[in-house]
């Protein structure tokens, strides 16, 4: 799937995405904020509009269809692009993970990997803004923000994988228990 963006000057920008069909998505997001949607047949056809939304019914629209309110299917993880190269990004922990059973503090997720966890979704309930006290349990989703680098070192980390996989025997050796 490619996306192509282009200025149009004094109108504002004009994003293409390329379907399976073959055929292409049109947004035109206008300086005001106004989007208009168009799906183009073909590369050689004229665009058809389908339909126009304001500046904030465009982003309530865009956060539904990034899954922000339901996502259909239980995923690993959620990623939402900030802007630049920060994401925010949703994580399941399952039973298997070694961060299960360890408060944030001990877990030190933010020295190790460089994402904050900003939110843990539990059992239907959000905790935001979660204090070092909170515990990491089996079935939670842990809500991170980082760059894209910082987000996959802490994917290694939730899974027990990559360069933190023996922080736990380096730690307990620094504290002279090995």
């Amino acid at each position: 799937m490619e996306i192509y963006e282009s200025d149009l000057p004094g109108v504002g920008k004009k994003h293409e995405i390329d379907l399976t069909d073959g055929s292409r998505l049109v947004i035109v997001t206008h300086n005001t904020g106004k989007r208009e949607v168009f799906r183009r047949p073909d590369e050689d056809a004229d665009s058809e509009k389908l339909f126009e939304l304001s500046d904030r019914l465009a982003r309530i629209v865009g956060t539904v269809l990034e899954g922000a309110y339901f996502q259909p299917i239980q995923s690993e993880s959620v990623e939402t692009a900030l802007g630049g190269d920060t994401l925010l990004e949703w994580f399941a922990v399952d039973e298997h993970s070694p961060l299960v059973g360890k408060t944030l503090e001990a877990a030190d997720i933010g020295q190790r990997t460089g994402v904050s966890v900003i939110a843990i979704e539990r059992g239907g309930e959000t905790i935001g803004s979660p204090t070092s006290d909170d515990e990491i349990k089996s079935g939670d989703t842990l809500v991170v923000i980082g760059s894209r680098d910082d987000c996959e070192a802490f994917e290694e980390l939730l899974t027990g994988g990559g360069r933190d996989a023996d922080v736990d025997s380096v730690d307990a050796d620094r504290d002279g228990e090995a």
